[in-house]
């Protein structure tokens, strides 16, 4: 669209001759979309580009995709749509030429072990066929279902640990973690804190156990009593009084301050994590649940049964474990019907192969005596379960090359969702997508190039290809210049964030976006943006670890310059979260005698979650100029709509006192409390401070409407009558930080949170908008800024992963300057990042590879920007060099 106009480009006026039709989209008004007119062609990749929050995703998801997918519900019967989550009926007046639409977008894997890459990809459905129908049976066993080869069935979990791998036991060593403190000093860490563990203490006073002896002391009968009983007694309790007094108090009778119940420290857990509806309060507990692999199924989660049946001298658990790129060389043989000889056990009798194998794995540092189990032929095949094999193996070779193009060869089948970042779980979505051979559809994708590097990026960009050439359209949602350059058709929105964007700048072929004055993404796309040039720092100190082992890092030394910005690169799967995000934190938080919680763990089921094994290794120098550790991940700031930007950050608290401090709050004596929608006398008893209601329909799924009460405010009507400056407390929650800029300008308190949101490119967002429509990138600056708003502190170590994930390229030069203004006041900055101009702005560069999963975990080059722009080794090299010369021209 023509930005002065304010109409539609004319698909008859542009160079369209290559487009079989367009999407022709009039009024569009969804969320901060200023009524917008425009055409996008079909079979074409159009991608969308603008700073962040300019109404990019509104176009694409909230308007064009959100159409596609009403249209097709009015064809869905209505008892199946409430099985179906659906995004809701945009605000548009009108779309012509619009076909159905697929959305790939970032997201999270679900926070459950049990979901992994083969149930994602629907692969580990194919291989559970191939060990039913092909697999080698022991003598007399009867053919199993592939039912039976899912640790997630009935039929094929482990009767022991249930398809979990591994078991869990309370000791008494994990409920008394230290046995030189007495009862009454809580030796029982298992029990509940505050009045609840009080009491339990108090009964065993009442029963004439020694509260205050130590723990080791005590006799073993009273302490296997007291831990492991499952009686529960119910005595008087005399509270407050000393044990002595207690005895005499019993015996004469005196009257108790209550009845108490006891409950042994063990059943306390059990039960806890098993009826609680506290996700802090099932953590708690499951701290003292001790997890060991199943001995049953040695960690595998399948009955032996199935455990029994190998397919190539592998079980299906085996199978699983390997990466990706292996299966394929595997598999590929198979596919081509060549069988190797083996004898009766399934051994490849071709030894020149074997020694060859052997001699490989010595030269690659590896063990003569390979622990993994050796690939083997799958001996006395019939003809027909040879056909089947080679049919299946064939199938899952043609899938999993699609996922080793993506980048995704170092994951195996068994590798659990929660573990993989959004990028790798759309790129997974994408390979399942190229695989269902769908015609005449949109694809909607929302930044496939997250976390991608550039090297990566070529194969990203052939398998779009591949879903255009197979008749479908592709709208792409991307800040990545390359793949803009590479587009068909460009849509830019902006000008800016928020309330100055939605509109559409520009509309047509890459080129002539030259010619728009006001678009911000046509500065870095032509080379036009001001260069800066700076020179690296000089490092004060050196972070130095070594014998670093974490995943695919295997007893590597690394150096960090204090002082210094350093940014870590290499492709996906080389091991970079491993070494920065992993075990740089753990190794520094040990050190500084501090725990290194997950924000997230919280909303995990903890006997669920996967098991993180600690890093080994150690630091050797530099600790001594290391105060404080901050880590800032794109985990999500909460998981509830009653978590947001507000009150993650602070600012809501002083927003809240202000209004206390109003004559009309005083006067009804309102305090701070009275304005929070979490409390029940200021928020609306209908909503409960929700701000939305579900109405439940039979047949369809629940709808979400604004409160009838409070009309979305979430607060009660005498809440809303007090007002600050002519504005109430949900006046304030719906602005943005860029107009509360102007609204608490001379409000330091307030300002000193709202500045750095603004500055770091968060002036769009709203005030009260739920942690739950945040993306990762934008959960991650927010969490940045609330540390930046704290006074600056020297000699911190600030880590982040790929903090530039969701950002345009101005929106990184901003997240740059504060960055380097840390750095510039004494901290330590090391960076995960695939943003090569990010790299090339560095004082520092550590890349990692040379490849991905096994073939990576080595430094392959460290240095400034500079000198590993020259490494020959590096697959960074090349993009780094250029990135140091500028985005260059088209």
């Amino acid at each position: 669209m023509d930005a002065r106009k304010n109409k539609p480009v004319s698909p008859e006026s542009s160079p369209t001759a290559a487009f079989t039709g367009f999407v022709r989209v009039r009024g569009a008004r969804e969320h901060n979309l200023k009524n917008v007119d425009v055409d996008v062609p079909r079979d074409a990749l159009v991608v969308f580009t603008g700073v962040s929050g300019s109404g990019k995703s509104s176009l694409a998801f909230g308007t064009l995709y959100a159409e596609a997918q009403r249209r097709y519900f009015e064809s869905v019967a209505p008892y199946a749509r409430r099985l179906i989550e659906q995004v809701g009926v945009p605000q548009v007046d009108s779309i012509e030429g619009l076909p159905p639409a697929v959305a790939l977008q970032q997201q999270r894997g679900a926070p459950n072990a049990r979901s992994s890459v083969g149930s994602v990809t629907t692969l580990s459905s194919l291989v559970r066929m191939l060990y039913s129908r092909t697999g080698s049976y022991p003598p007399k066993q009867p053919m199993l279902y592939a039912e039976d080869f899912s640790p997630n069935t009935v039929q094929g979990a482990c009767p022991v640990c249930h398809g979990l791998g591994r078991v869990y036991e309370v000791t008494e060593k994990s409920m008394v973690p230290d046995d030189t403190l007495t009862i009454r000093e809580r030796a029982i860490a298992a029990w509940p804190p505050a009045w609840h563990g009080q009491n339990l203490r108090d009964i065993l006073v009442t029963l004439g156990y020694d509260v205050d002896k130590p723990w080791r002391d005590l006799p073993k009968k009273d302490r296997d009593w007291i831990l492991f009983t499952e009686e529960s007694p119910t005595v008087p309790v005399y509270a407050g009084l000393t044990p002595k007094e207690t005895q005499a108090a019993l015996k004469r009778g005196a009257e108790p301050s209550y009845q108490g119940t006891f409950t042994g420290a063990r059943r306390y857990i059990l039960h806890t994590f098993a009826h609680t509806q506290s996700a802090l309060m099932k953590k708690r507990v499951s701290r003292f649940m001790v997890g060991s692999d199943c001995a049953a199924c040695h960690g595998k989660r399948l009955k032996k049964e199935a455990l029994s049946v190998t397919f190539a001298g592998l079980d299906i658990a085996e199978f699983s474990r390997l990466p990706l790129s292996r299966l394929a060389e595997l598999l590929g043989p198979i596919a081509r019907g060549e069988w190797p000889e083996s004898d009766a056990d399934g051994h490849v009798l071709n030894r020149d192969a074997r020694r060859a194998a052997t001699a490989r794995r010595v030269a690659a540092g590896g063990s003569a005596h390979k622990a993994a189990p050796d690939v083997r032929a799958t001996p006395n095949l019939s003809d027909e379960k040879r056909a089947a094999a080679e049919r299946i193996a064939a199938e899952l070779l043609e899938r999993i090359r699609t996922l080793t193009d993506l980048g995704l060869g170092y994951l195996s089948l068994d590798r659990a969702t929660p573990t993989l970042s959004s990028g790798e779980l759309q790129r997974l979505r994408l390979a399942t997508q190229l695989a269902s051979q769908l015609f005449g559809v949109v694809y909607v994708l929302d930044e496939p190039s997250a976390g991608l590097h550039p090297a990566d990026s070529e194969a990203l960009f052939a398998a779009l290809q591949r879903l255009k050439s197979a008749g479908n359209s592709l709208f792409v949602i991307e800040h990545d210049l390359n793949t803009m350059r590479r587009a068909d058709w460009l849509v830019d929105v902006g000008p800016a964030a928020g309330e100055r964007g939605g509109v559409v700048l520009y509309s047509g072929p890459p080129a002539g976006l030259a010619g728009v004055e006001a678009s911000q993404t046509r500065k870095h796309l032509f080379g036009e943006r001001e260069r800066r040039s700076r020179e690296p720092r000089k490092a004060r100190g050196w972070l130095r670890l070594a014998g670093i082992t974490r995943n695919n890092l295997h007893g590597i030394d690394a150096a960090f310059p204090l002082g210094s910005f350093t940014t870590v690169t290499g492709i996906s799967g080389s091991g970079k979260s491993s070494l920065v995000s992993q075990a740089l934190p753990e190794l520094v938080a040990e050190r500084l005698g501090r725990s290194l919680d997950d924000p997230g763990d919280e909303e995990k089921d903890p006997l669920l979650a996967t098991v993180e094994t600690m890093a080994d290794g150690r630091i050797v120098e530099g600790m001594e100029t290391v105060k404080r550790l901050v880590r800032v991940d794109q985990k999500p700031i909460g998981r509830t709509p009653r978590s947001n930007l507000a009150t993650y950050t602070g600012l809501f608290d002083h927003v809240r006192k202000l209004f206390a401090d109003t004559p009309g709050a005083r006067k009804r004596r309102y305090g701070a409390g009275r304005f929070s929608f979490n409390v029940a006398q200021g928020r609306c008893p209908t909503c409960e401070g929700e701000g939305f209601v579900s109405v439940e329909l039979l047949f369809l799924p629940s709808v979400y409407t604004s409160c009838s009460t409070c009309h979305g405010s979430r607060y009660n009507p005498q809440t809303l009558e007090i007002e600050w400056r002519g504005k109430n407390i949900a006046d304030v929650l719906g602005m943005s930080v860029d107009a509360a800029c102007d609204f608490f300008a001379d409000e330091p308190a307030v300002m000193r949170a709202l500045g750095v949101l603004r500055d770091i490119g968060l002036g769009y967002l709203r005030l009260g908008q739920p942690a739950t429509e945040l993306s990762g990138g934008e959960a991650q600056r927010i969490k940045l800024a609330t540390e930046l708003q704290r006074a600056h502190r020297a000699d911190t170590l600030y880590i982040l992963d790929e903090p530039t994930t969701g950002l345009h390229p101005t929106d990184v030069d901003r997240l740059m300057t504060q960055l380097q203004g840390l750095v510039d006041a004494g901290n330590t900055v090391v960076v995960v990042e695939h943003d090569m101009r990010v790299a090339a702005a560095s004082d520092w560069v550590i890349d990692i590879g040379p490849g991905a999963g096994e073939n990576g975990g080595t430094i392959v080059a460290a240095g400034g920007p500079g000198v590993v722009a020259r490494h020959a080794g590096s697959r960074t090299a090349h993009y780094l060099r250029e990135a140091a010369r500028g985005e260059g021209a088209m």
